[in-house]
């Protein structure tokens, strides 16, 4: 079962990406050489509007006078364009650049791509240029017709042509406007591998290349630093974000999404949030370099003229980010998400309010473009060098956590963009008040876009009432557009919007960007177990085994690495094979939510007494104070609101009393919960072999859930934590083509009691009784014992804990994969075995492969460096 040596692999990915990357090239971001020292840019117009000459150069006239403008002169500086657009624009277009919601593709009689009718009422009577963008972007067998291509969740799936073909359009409506001011298209995050996507929160990668989730690439970078220095991991070798992202940015921009709803700088440290397949770590030093690097590498570094006040913006800038959810979202009361009304608070008991900011602090001072407030509400939170405790709202309302604690204290210049439907579904703190009372409340907090959101009409009136004070001023709308619109100046988007299709077709999952999505999800996986029998370590899979498999496993895949194969997954009311005589059984098993049916007013769900109480957090606030029930907070109960934002977990989420249930026990018996295959079914396959040692158990880690005693989990001869992969990278590392290098980017706790007992906002389960059977930055490979890691110590208001890791008896397991007992120096951790001569695993000798990568290395380093900072858009 021979493959490639993994030797090389990014270089060489890069050579073989040169013909989709040329193609790229060649689109929209060449530039001509005219007389003097200017650079022409290459500009495009799709309207009835004209280029315009001056001075030896080319303009775009996109007010259509017939004259070159200050805002359409590319020569001058930022500023003074972005001055002079504002001053031309009424009170209608500075406001309509505050509003950005959902503008999907339609299928329109039987073409897929269309820009559905709300676009034109968007576009023209709200006057919006920023727009939300969730269809699925998949192959052309793939892609259908919907029933529309309006709403929140798309119903239409396009190709990446499509995609293209579609932001062209609604870029030319935009150009055809009084002053043709350009769209800016967002997404949330596309290029992972989810099972359970849900709308709303991530989409799915469709045929975009396919990476691990946040947290699989947080694995990868700590394994490649630890295979790299022979020590435990710190904040993780950054090359391996560099590599994802470089891909990530160079696929969106060719669809022409420019900007993006993400990433999360949240820190996993509350394991029962949902949300948190979307973190990438529960360290605050290893999320704050990934962000650093997220913002380097998708938007490039600040310019040294200081022509940016501070933001990485230029027009060689892939996507802009948004990051999100300041500041901090992860430690949430339960883990409850406030999507929910149930949700809404926000929680520090450990004092690591400061911690929770690092990441977000590494992304301004890296130069990022934009940051999304949280809809939660901060509960007992001391002000940070002031007095008191921030006001009982949610983040994106209160002004001394926008404008005193992101602008004034970090000195964040760009613009806030609200997290979706804070003014009419989740305006937690202000339930009680009335609609434009809200938008007043976010505007005047520092929010400058409310996301969800598309009534001009009601900010035009807080400025403009018909009677009495304006509750927003001009000033302040004039404040919002000026920083709404520096970004698309910065970027390049008032030269030229447009995207080739035939180029998107060509990039989005060209195979060049999937081989490094593979590598990538190879190097994800972390060992957790590997037992030693008779015969040696149970991984790597020998030869010519039979092989048994449970669960998300295709039978042909397995088949392909040379097995005789049975499958154990059958169709309900099927009878399943034994897995007796199999030399191995592979499960493959994870849980998921299954709620949708909640509905927290109901009598039968949120307002049935035995599912208990919210929690006790606020005193005197219905749904809060310990004593009501968990649909009392509910506007629909408390104010007699028309909508009910808690009318199903469409965002996902267990039932919120069944929150505390992350042992796999616990949600085999829950009801919100299901174990995927069934616990039951696992117990009965690992019973039906003679010895538990034969099993190798994968687990997706979608959150930090716990493999309690009592499940038989543990007894498996090796166990791996995976977050997201495919069959093929999986199969690589267990049949030891790869060796295993992740580490744990976040720590899984002994029992349910660990999780109960840990403070919402503080990594590592010290403080607990039965604290982490892994802790942070753990992980086994093939080739040498590993040393154990100990959480790095940062310097936090209160300490950090040093996460421990008992095994069932509370002593702590061997860290190792072998015979522990040999005395033979061992290489440094993680190394491969070809330094003692090994050639098992690599195919070829080191030499060899140095030659190789080497020559690779110089035929690739500059498509490398155009991937990661420049270059067209396509």
């Amino acid at each position: 079962m021979s493959r490639s040596p993994r030797v090389g692999l990014r270089t060489a990915v890069a050579v073989a990406a040169a013909a989709p990357l040329a193609l790229t090239l060649t689109v929209g971001a060449g530039a001509a050489t005219v007389p003097g020292e200017i650079e022409q840019p290459v500009l495009e117009m799709r309207s009835d509007k004209e280029l315009i000459e001056v001075e030896g150069y080319e303009f775009r006239d996109l007010n259509g006078t017939g004259e070159l403008d200050a805002y359409e002169d590319w020569r001058l500086p930022v500023e003074d364009r972005v001055a002079d657009l504002v001053a031309r624009m009424s009170l209608e277009e500075k406001a309509g650049l505050m509003l950005i919601d959902t503008l999907n593709a339609a299928c329109i009689d039987g073409v897929r791509g269309a820009v559905p009718e709300s676009a034109d009422n968007f576009i023209n009577s709200q006057h919006m240029h920023r727009f939300v963008f969730r269809n699925t972007v998949t192959g052309p067998e793939d892609a259908e017709c919907g029933e529309s291509g309006g709403g929140f969740r798309a119903s239409t799936s396009v190709t990446p042509g499509e995609a293209a073909s579609f932001t062209n359009a609604v870029q030319e409506m935009s150009e055809a406007t009084r002053l043709g001011i350009p769209a800016l298209f967002k997404s949330n995050a596309r290029n992972h591998i989810d099972p359970d996507a849900r709308a709303g929160i991530n989409e799915s990668a469709g045929a975009f290349s396919a990476f691990p989730k946040e947290a699989g690439i947080a694995a990868a970078a700590l394994g490649e630093e630890s295979l790299a220095t022979g020590e435990a991991p710190t904040t993780g070798d950054m090359s391996v974000v560099e590599d994802f992202a470089g891909v990530m940015g160079e696929e969106w921009a060719s669809i022409g999404l420019r900007g993006m709803y993400g990433y999360m700088a949240d820190l996993s440290t509350e394991p029962r949030w949902y949300r948190t397949h979307e973190t990438f770590t529960e360290d605050a030093e290893h999320a704050a370099a990934i962000m650093e690097t997220l913002v380097q590498t998708l938007q490039g570094p600040v310019p040294e003229d200081g022509s940016t006040h501070g933001l990485a913006l230029t027009p060689e800038t892939r996507v802009a980010l948004t990051l999100k959810h300041f500041p901090g979202g992860g430690p949430q009361e339960l883990g409850l998400d406030p999507h929910y009304s149930f949700g809404k608070a926000q929680v520090y008991p450990g004092g690591f309010f400061e911690e929770h900011m690092l990441p977000f602090e590494a992304a301004i001072d890296a130069g990022v473009s934009s940051i999304m407030p949280y809809y939660g509400v901060p509960v007992d939170v001391p002000e940070v060098g002031g007095e008191g405790d921030y006001p009982l709202t949610g983040f994106a309302f209160s002004d001394s956590i926008v404008n005193g604690l992101l602008r004034e204290q970090l000195g964040f210049t760009g613009y806030v963009n609200s997290d979706t439907g804070i003014i009419n579904d989740r305006a937690w703190g202000l339930e009680d008040a009335t609609v434009p009372q809200r938008v007043a409340a976010a505007i005047n907090g520092g929010t400058d876009t409310l996301s969800g959101f598309n009534d001009v009409q009601t900010i035009i009136d807080l400025v403009e009432p018909a009677e009495g004070e304006p509750l927003v001023s001009e000033e302040r709308v004039d404040l919002a557009a000026e920083r709404l619109l520096e970004p698309m100046f910065m970027m390049g988007l008032f030269e030229n919007p447009y995207v080739d299709p035939a180029v998107a077709d060509a990039t989005i999952g060209a195979e060049a960007n999937r081989e490094v999505g593979l590598d990538l999800q190879r190097k994800s996986l972390v060992l957790l177990e590997n037992e030693e029998t008779e015969e040696g370590p149970v991984l790597p899979l020998q030869e010519d085994s039979d092989v048994y498999i449970l669960g998300d496993f295709t039978e042909e895949t397995v088949a392909g690495y040379g097995f005789d194969v049975t499958d154990g997954n059958v169709e309900e009311g099927e009878e399943r094979p034994s897995a007796e005589d199999s030399d191995y059984v592979l499960i493959s098993m994870t849980a998921r939510t299954n709620a949708g049916d909640y509905v927290s007013n109901s009598p039968e769900s949120g307002l049935d007494p035995e599912n208990g109480v919210n929690p006790s957090v606020i005193d005197g606030v219905p749904g809060l104070d310990g004593e009501s029930l968990w649909g009392a907070a509910d506007a629909c109960v408390t104010q007699g609101a028309e909508s009910c934002t808690d009318s199903g977990l469409r965002f996902g989420g267990s039932y919120p009393w069944e929150s505390s249930i992350l042992d796999f026990t616990g949600m085999e018996a829950a009801e919100s919960w299901e174990v995927v295959p069934s616990l039951d079914t696992i117990q009965q396959v690992m019973a039906e072999v003679d010895d538990p040692s034969k099993v190798i158990l994968h687990v997706y880690f979608r959150q930090p859930y716990v493999l309690d005693e009592e499940s038989g989990l543990r007894d498996a001869g090796a166990i791996l934590a995976g977050f997201g992969m495919s069959d093929t990278a999986l199969m690589d590392v267990l049949t030891g083509d790869y060796a295993p290098q992740g580490r744990m980017p976040f720590a899984l706790a002994g029992t349910r009691e660990a999780i109960l007992q840990q403070e919402s906002d503080t990594p590592g389960y010290e403080e607990t009784d039965d604290g982490a059977l892994y802790p942070f930055g753990y992980g086994l490979t093939y080739a040498a014992d590993v040393e154990e890691p100990t959480t790095p110590e940062p310097e936090p208001t209160t300490p950090v804990p040093e996460p421990t890791t008992p095994d069932d008896d509370g002593t702590t397991p061997p860290v190792t994969d072998g015979d522990d007992t040999d005395d033979t120096p061992s290489p440094a951790a993680g190394a491969d075995d070809t330094a003692d001569g090994d050639l098992a695993r690599t195919g070829a000798p080191v030499t060899v492969l140095a030659l190789v990568a080497v020559t690779v290395l110089l035929l690739g380093t500059a498509l490398v460096l155009q991937r990661r900072f420049g270059g067209a858009r396509g």
